[in-house]
């Protein structure tokens, strides 16, 4: 049967599938390694990756079951979910890769601020160094709770928004154009699941309604 028909349709989506639910594996995975080795100690952080993890391997799962079995009414369903899905996706790795350094520093200066203690002592740990900018109003605060291993009483810190500021544009093209590229197998997701939906099983009853 040529590339085109229906089983080809329905191999291709499921295919896509199981990319998605290993990407949505990879994402637990990765926020309960991060929380096990105490990367990342947030638990508002952790519970926001586990989530998208667990939003993408359930769309995926629907898109799997559908696809085998041919089901109408969950291709549409996944159909619209991820082309909503795209939409979000398609607009935050634009913002990512167009934001500038002024709104980074903002963006940065605002998370810090709503950052658990815990956060900000990990985050002081693991790039040596203590508070964010020190225009900010909890820097000198930031400072007497510092528990970096570059504070001595001789040696002043470096402020970590320096430090972060430093990799956050090279980790938001990063994103923007990992985002971009998922966002555009979405869409191929949405096209093959509309051409699959449409196309007659050649197992079916022929006389059977589609």
């Amino acid at each position: 049967m040529v590339c085109g028909g229906f089983a080809c349709s329905r191999n291709a989506l499921c295919a896509l599938n199981v990319v998605y639910v290993l990407v949505g594996l990879l994402l637990i995975g990765v926020a309960a390694w991060g929380k096990g080795f105490g990367i990342v100690s947030s638990i508002h952080i952790i519970g926001g990756v586990i989530a998208v993890g667990f939003f993408l391997l359930l769309i995926a799962i629907v898109g799997l079951i559908g696809a085998i079995n041919h089901h109408q009414v969950m291709l549409f369903f996944y159909m619209i979910i991820l082309g909503l899905v795209f939409i979000v996706q398609f607009g935050v790795s634009c913002s990512c890769l167009a934001l500038t350094k002024d709104k980074q520093e903002s963006l940065l200066s605002v998370a810090w601020e709503k950052m658990e203690n815990s956060t900000r002592k990990a985050l002081e740990k693991n790039f040596n160094c203590c508070g964010l900018f020190n225009t900010s109003a909890e820097f000198e605060i930031d400072r007497s709770m510092c528990n970096a291993e570059c504070k001595t009483p001789d040696t002043e810190c470096p402020e970590c928004g320096e430090k972060m500021k430093e990799h956050a544009s090279e980790a938001l093209k990063i994103l923007g154009g990992v985002g971009l590229f998922f966002s555009f197998t979405e869409i191929l997701g949405v096209w093959l699941a509309m051409r699959y939906r449409n196309q007659k099983d050649p197992r079916a009853n022929p006389s059977a309604f589609l």
